[in-house]
């Protein structure tokens, strides 16, 4: 009986097959990271590498190409000509207007985005913070032409934006506005004012979100000390809330200033006859032909933003991601 009951031991720790291949394969991956790693990060790296960096560098090729003026054919000869074309005034004024326009809508955004963010993380209650949350990530649910054409009809002459000044008869202020030379037009839809809006009203989720991240990282112990050594809530939000949750400010800016740069759908649709960079690129790649000088054109986005993305990273800014 003892025997019998040893045997049947024996049989339970004894292994009841051979391991598998994929246990074998796991094993060997196991005690070698590196090919793990290797394996798991390859096939996206070598996808982003094809598709991304791949397509980068052809339009980096094809922005040293130039067009011939007379027959209207690409020579496919390594020439500095479309790069002169492109430092020229009326391309510079492009470059400068898009330029201006992404910095304006991205300190507008952040101008509006932090009392959002900073009430909806230290004095919202607990059942309307996630209202508010869901607020902000609503819009973004919706089509983005829907979004801009929406905001077409509101400002157009018949909108309601027109029809609400005029009931408090403020049309004398509007037409004033639209009078100046710069931001003005014949009316809000057909403007650099009306451009404006759209692009903060569009883009300003994106910078909502990263600072309302970084104020959640302000341990709320930081602000009792504050108080606690006699600072005015003035001086704590100088010297302790602003300097921490600067970074997620950076981080949203990079998020409106990009796409801001790089939009072409606002401008064609509520903007005047001055192009900004990305109609310039649709026109001289799809009208023209002029495939050099859509290359060279979106270079400048790109060197801006590597600019920014450089001091971006020295300010933390990726921390706030």
């Amino acid at each position: 009986m003892q025997s019998t009951e040893v045997q049947a031991t024996l049989s339970v720790n004894e292994p009841s097959s051979s391991p598998s291949l994929l246990q074998r394969v796991s094993t060997y991956l196991y005690f070698r990271p590196k090919l793990l790693l290797l394996l798991l990060l390859g096939p996206p790296l070598l996808a982003y590498a094809v598709f991304y960096l791949g397509s980068l560098g052809a339009m980096l090729l094809q922005s040293f190409f130039r067009l011939d003026n007379f027959t209207g054919v690409v020579v496919r000869e390594f020439s500095l000509a479309t790069y002169r074309d492109l430092f020229t005034g009326p391309n510079m004024d492009i470059a400068r207007r898009t330029a201006g326009m992404a910095a304006s809508v991205t300190v507008a955004a952040a101008l509006l985005a932090f009392p959002l963010a900073y009430y909806a993380v230290r004095y919202a209650s607990a059942w309307l913070k996630p209202l508010l949350y869901l607020a902000v990530l609503l819009p973004l649910w919706s089509s983005y032409l829907v979004r801009v054409y929406s905001w077409r009809l509101i400002l157009a002459k018949e909108g309601i934006i027109s029809w609400a000044v005029d009931q408090v008869h403020l049309t004398w202020l509007l037409d004033g506005i639209l009078s100046l030379p710069v931001i003005g037009g014949p009316s809000l839809t057909v403007s650099t004012l009306g451009m404006f809006v759209v692009f903060v009203y569009i883009w300003l989720p994106y910078m909502i979100l990263p600072i309302y991240a970084a104020l959640e990282r302000v341990p709320r112990s930081l602000l009792e000390a504050s108080s606690d050594l006699g600072g005015h809530p003035g001086h704590t939000f100088r010297w302790v809330i602003l300097p921490l949750a600067f970074p997620g400010v950076v981080a949203g800016s990079i998020f409106t200033f990009s796409l801001t740069m790089g939009d072409f759908i606002v401008p064609s649709a509520l903007g005047n006859s001055s192009f900004f960079i990305g109609q310039a690129v649709l026109s001289h790649q799809g009208t023209s032909g002029n495939i050099p000088l859509a290359a060279a054109f979106t270079m400048i986005p790109i060197v801006i933003m590597g600019v920014y993305l450089l001091i971006a990273r020295k300010l933390g800014a990726f921390d706030a991601l």
